[in-house]
């Protein structure tokens, strides 16, 4: 029987980031290639992915319900569809989740806008006009005024997803699908977390979407 090799080493290498968040998805890996579920790890532990070969299996005790074959699949859609439970198909738009993976860990500094440091706002901002092309006022709470008012229920790529964390409009991210959202933590940097996860069920308040669409409806390709 294969050895499992479980990567439980990232909060020792990683210790400047949080718990294990439920973003932070199930995996094992077998001979360095092949992926099984279940077993959490943190995502930042997923950059050696970028060194697979080509052909990756994933194991599970089901089916697999994407009809897009492994691989066919680049390396962003077997990464990204693993850390958002998602199927490989919906990891479409590149141009973002390379975007995301160019700043992920990114540490945060409030005021700040580069990658020696960022807020929650300027983050969105940046993601925004680099990744759709538009631009979005500097602070979360005029990002909250220049959106309109979807319910959560409503959410799709793209929207954005605001929190009261220190008092009023203060934390805003970016949602991407099934309940997660990217955004830059005061505690992680630039990360992926969920919307149920205590912290943020308990403070968040609405989400809001620019008109006609934060990408008017155009996916964008690599």
């Amino acid at each position: 029987m294969k050895n499992f090799i479980l990567v439980t080493l990232a909060s020792v290498i990683f210790p400047c980031f949080p718990q294990v968040s439920v973003a932070q998805k199930k995996l094992k890996f077998i001979d360095n290639i092949e992926i099984a579920q279940p077993a959490v790890k943190p995502m930042v532990m997923y950059a050696h992915l970028s060194e697979a070969k080509k052909e990756v299996r994933i194991l599970s005790n089901k089916k697999a319900t994407s009809s897009l074959k492994t691989d066919e699949c680049n390396q962003l859609q077997l990464k990204y569809a693993l850390v958002l439970n998602s199927e490989l198909e919906a990891i479409s738009d590149f141009s973002l989740f390379s975007f995301i993976d160019n700043w992920y860990g990114v540490r945060y500094r409030y005021g700040g806008t580069s990658k020696k440091g960022i807020d929650c706002s300027a983050f969105t901002g940046r993601l925004y006009f680099d990744v759709f092309g538009n631009l979005l006022p500097r602070t979360a709470r005029e990002q909250f005024d220049a959106t309109e008012r979807i319910s959560r229920e409503d959410l799709v790529e793209g929207d954005l997803v605001f929190f009261n964390t220190t008092g009023g409009i203060s934390h805003v991210g970016v949602y991407l699908t099934n309940g997660y959202f990217v955004h830059a933590s005061r505690s992680g940097g630039i990360m992926i977390s969920h919307l149920d996860e205590p912290y943020f069920k308990k403070r968040y308040l609405d989400a809001g979407r620019l008109q006609g669409g934060h990408s008017g409806g155009q996916v964008k390709v690599l």
